[in-house]
């Protein structure tokens, strides 16, 4: 039996609406998340790198997974956004207290540069909540599938509030609506994610690191120009 994963819950203050999303993500069949939090840095001021919440402060008690006898897994996840190589320390201490890393480059360039151990992230939330992004995030995601074959690729939410999210089956087929194989769109949300999370702890005891890509937000930006990976043109790792 697969084990399910959405590797991408939007962070928020808002504790109920945190709760219904895991509690949501375990009724569906999911049995690992991770909560991201966004980080943008600044050239003009410093800012500090949000520390992830305890989850028994952020959930009262793990609902248990649907079909399994145990509660969910909950993770937490960092995304930079990076306009600039230097903004991603992987080893640095504030971004070691999280068990994910992703990037989102923000130009081509800096898209390019990375090169190694990628993982490519496609989010599908906001195709659910804007017919324009529903489009972009198609077309890009089925492009991003003529390059690199199908191969290192997860999907995940990205999802804001619980009617965001779908079952582990619907995204399945969402996979192969962007072009991925039957059995590539399956292990996108269950082998490959598994592969990240594993890849994620040597960067805490051998400072290994993994790259997810999204395919979301830079559709948002190419919607202007040319959209980079939609759900978040991330690195995971």
């Amino acid at each position: 039996m697969s084990v399910f994963m959405d590797l991408n819950l939007l962070f928020s203050e808002d504790r109920t609406r945190l709760q219904n999303l895991v509690e949501t993500a375990a009724h569906l069949g999911f049995s690992t998340v991770a909560v991201n939090y966004v980080f943008e840095p600044s050239a003009k001021k410093k800012q500090e790198v949000p520390a992830p919440r305890p989850i028994n402060e952020l959930i009262g008690q793990l609902p248990v997974v649907q079909g399994r006898s145990r509660p969910i897994r909950v993770l937490n996840r960092l995304t930079v956004v990076m306009s600039d190589a230097s903004h991603f320390r992987p080893n640095a201490p504030e971004y070691r207290r999280f068990d994910l890393l992703a990037v989102q480059p923000t130009t081509e360039k800096l898209f390019h540069a990375i090169d190694r151990g990628v993982v490519f992230e496609i989010s599908y939330a906001a195709a659910i909540r804007d017919a324009t992004m529903r489009r972009y995030t198609i077309a890009n995601a089925v492009c991003l599938m003529e390059s690199c074959k199908g191969k290192n690729v997860i999907l995940a939410s990205a999802a804001e509030k619980a009617l965001e999210l779908r079952g582990p089956y619907d995204i399945i087929n969402l996979g192969q609506l962007f072009g991925l194989s039957d059995s590539d769109s399956k292990e996108s949300v269950s082998s490959t994610c598994r592969g990240v999370l594993l890849h994620a702890e040597t960067r805490k005891t051998a400072s290994g690191v993994v790259f997810t890509m999204k395919i979301q937000q830079e559709a948002l930006q190419d919607s202007a120009d040319s959209e980079a990976p939609a759900a978040k043109r991330a690195k995971a790792t």
